[in-house]
């Protein structure tokens, strides 16, 4: 399945009610609808400056907690089957799991067509590669804060730029014999932007499947405190704009968002609604709903509970509000 062509398919649909009445269509039908973002594990190896992890106090109030296999199979039972997409390692690093590759293996055995793993890579070998691979992996998302070594190592404190190259010739080298799609997830700032322009001179030679551009959002008391999108917004159309020119002519997918969704960053009611009927966050603090009880609860039978058909019908039909701007959450455009 190609993930990038439904999110296409739902990107040219402008109108949110068709998108709302289709969500509602696939929830009393059954079908898979659901983006599953899963944490097995909240911890991390790095310590990168723009994430959570570089506060000290944030990184000790998640001391062991863990999902263990029990907790994962009520997981899977409660919201796999309705899952068109699992994607494992979200607000964490995911290959510090030693059982990542069970997790995978049940999703596939629940059948979830996509399954991707999002990693800084930096712990990353050919025996864990392999493993998650054998146990069906269709996608690895890793992580890139800077194009070149000291703007890289600054960015994200403690990872080595000479393993993340490691990283990425173990995948290419995966990539020859197994159907493993490759996504680079680029976060720019005020300090990495101008570099982002020589992205191809550098990587050029990978065989990347998707390249996501993503401005910089505040994530807790972080070590990096600009959050100010001026620079990248200054050079857009020298650096972005030609960047999605060249992915385009090497057929990869490029997710970022148009230059206008930089500057409005406005919220619609009705896009919040499509957001949160379709996303279902899962880590050993959270698990998709503040009331949802792993121990007991089931998608289906929460969603009874809670009368979700008929919030999502009434949703098709309520009045579109537009909220103030709202830095966590832009528009992208995928080409």
């Amino acid at each position: 399945m190609n993930i990038y062509k439904i999110l296409k398919l739902s990107k040219r649909i402008h109108n949110p009610y068709i998108n709302l009445a289709g969500i509602f269509a696939f929830h009393v039908l059954r079908r898979r609808y659901l983006g599953v973002f899963l944490d097995p594990a909240l911890a991390c190896n790095l310590r990168c400056q723009m994430c959570h992890f570089s506060d000290d106090g944030y990184r000790k109030a998640l001391t062991r907690k863990i999902l263990n296999m029990e907790q994962i199979e009520k997981i899977s039972n409660g919201f796999f089957h309705r899952a068109l997409k699992l994607q494992i390692g979200c607000a964490a690093e995911p290959t510090v799991y030693k059982d990542l590759a069970s997790i995978i293996k049940l999703g596939k055995q629940k059948q979830i067509p996509y399954i991707s793993l999002t990693t800084n890579a930096n712990l990353l070998n050919p025996e864990l590669l392999e493993d998650y691979l054998h146990a069906g992996l269709d996608e690895i998302t890793i992580s890139l804060h800077g194009v070149y070594k000291q703007t890289y190592e600054k960015l994200m404190a403690n990872a080595n730029y000479e393993k993340f190259h490691s990283a990425l010739k173990i995948i290419s080298e995966a990539k020859k014999t197994h159907n493993l799609k490759l996504r680079i997830n680029y976060t720019m700032n005020a300090d990495n932007i101008d570099e982002l322009k020589d992205f191809f001179q550098v990587f050029g030679h990978i065989d990347i499947d998707s390249l996501q551009m993503r401005p910089i959002v505040k994530q807790g008391n972080t070590a990096y405190a600009n959050f100010d999108h001026t620079e990248i917004i200054n050079k857009y159309d020298v650096i972005l704009a030609k960047i999605r020119e060249e992915a385009l002519k090497r057929n990869i997918t490029c997710i970022a968002p148009l230059k206008n969704q930089l500057i409005e960053q406005e919220n619609s009611s009705l896009n919040e609604n499509i957001t949160q009927s379709t996303y279902c966050y899962i880590s050993p603090d959270y698990a998709w709903r503040k009331d949802y009880d792993l121990e007991n609860d089931t998608f289906e039978s929460y969603s009874k509970r809670t009368r979700a058909a008929f919030l999502l019908f009434k949703n098709i039909f309520k009045r579109n509000r537009v909220h103030s701007k709202n830095k966590r959450h832009f528009k992208y455009d995928i080409n």
